[in-house]
């Protein structure tokens, strides 16, 4: 994780808890890149979990559950990789790439594992993608010197937001609500609305990086 100060804002960086637990970690130095493996894990292990709904029936409830909480997981590790670099005054030169890579990867896991419990690992395939395109935008755009666009509507946390939510109800919503909208039907909307709009977002991104290029040449 790059201590570079071009960090996605996150408002749960500022509460007396995360900077409690970032200190602690500092303390116990913790590895920014090792936390960032473990985020990528727990994004693989949430995406298996969705996934294996669908093969093992009786105990979906449980899964749906464990994948809400290890996304949540995950979403952590993020923000906990570069605050533990920045408490630690450290700044690795491979941290971009396990900063980036992870991320991409546990996108496309929970994404992926999302599809196939909805019965089309493919609409989860074009989600993944569709994540991947937002990250896409926004790095080519660092790299041609405009400042990172972490802008909706379907940033990362918006992504994981839905993906919880999603699971949560299936985990814990009475099987009688849930007849009113089955799994599936549930999970493909969700899939196909997380499509639509970080398509949108990585064309806003694309827009507002060209502007402030534009504008920079001026």
């Amino acid at each position: 994780m790059t201590t570079s100060g071009d960090r996605r804002p996150i408002a749960a960086r500022q509460l007396r808890a995360s900077v409690a637990i970032a200190n602690w970690l500092a303390a116990h130095r913790a590895s920014p890149n090792g936390i960032s493996i473990a985020g990528l894990a727990a994004g693989a292990l949430a995406g298996l979990a969705f996934a294996l709904t669908r093969e093992l029936p009786d105990v979906a409830r449980w899964l749906w559950l464990a994948g809400a909480l290890l996304v949540q997981l995950r979403l952590l590790a993020n923000m906990f990789d570069g605050m533990v670099a920045l408490a630690r005054g450290i700044a690795s030169p491979v941290g971009e790439l396990y900063n980036e890579i992870p991320d991409r990867l546990s996108d496309s896991a929970v994404l992926i594992g999302l599809g196939v419990a909805g019965g089309d690992w493919g609409l989860g395939a074009l989600a993944a993608l569709t994540a991947m395109a937002t990250a896409y935008v926004r790095a080519v755009g660092k790299a041609a010197g405009a400042a990172s666009d972490f802008g909706g509507p379907m940033a990362k946390q918006q992504r994981m937001f839905m993906v919880t939510i999603a699971a949560l109800w299936l985990g814990l919503a009475p099987a009688s609500l849930q007849q009113a909208i089955p799994a599936g039907e549930l999970l493909r909307a969700v899939l196909l609305l997380i499509i639509v709009l970080a398509g949108l977002t990585a064309g806003r991104r694309l827009r507002h990086i060209a502007t402030a290029l534009r504008e920079g040449r001026e």
